[in-house]
């Protein structure tokens, strides 16, 4: 297209025009995955870290970016799912199914989210991210999901609502 244009370009991020449209692209990754995982004690994994743009903590499903590591450029989308739910959760998953893919704000960004049951998960480690990341793990018991989250937002917390789509994956499967 001829009406294209590179409005800006940073280290992670990339500002696009094309026709009267613009929009962001990440320049250091090629898409995302969002990690619905459940404990042997049915809960919910969930992790809480402040993000800048909300200003403030999101409570978010695990997740993280694939093909962002120099030299992993083409790392499989479950073992980036893998590395990302073991970093941040500290749980370890024996398998991952894949459950959907699509764009999380398709009007803001080219991004992609690729959502995967964790199966099997162990504990492994306390999780809380890297160096980098101020990460509170949670789980929650998926019989008082519903209640704990509205306490989050009653405190402030930001809901990020990706939660809900992996809920109904919780849900479709149990019914």
């Amino acid at each position: 297209m001829s009406n294209e244009a590179i409005l800006f370009e940073g280290d992670y991020l990339r500002l696009r025009r094309r026709g009267t449209w613009e929009y962001a692209e990440r320049v250091n990754a090629r898409g995302a995955v969002v990690i619905v995982a459940v404990t042997p004690d049915n809960e919910l994994l969930l992790v809480e870290q402040p993000r800048a743009p909300m200003g403030g903590p999101v409570l978010e499903l695990p997740a993280g970016l694939v093909g962002d590591i120099q030299g992993e450029e083409n790392e499989d989308m479950a073992v980036a799912a893998g590395r990302e739910l073991e970093e941040e959760t500290g749980y370890r998953a024996a398998r991952f199914e894949f459950l959907t893919a699509g764009p999380p704000s398709a009007g803001l960004a080219g991004e992609v989210l690729s959502f995967y049951r964790a199966i099997e998960l162990t504990r492994v480690g306390a999780g809380g991210g890297d160096e980098t990341e101020e990460i509170t793990v949670y789980a929650v018991p998926l019989g008082e999901i519903e209640p704990w989250l509205q306490d989050k937002r009653d405190a402030g917390v930001w809901v990020d609502p990706k939660i809900y789509t992996g809920l109904y994956f919780i849900q479709r499967d149990q019914g």
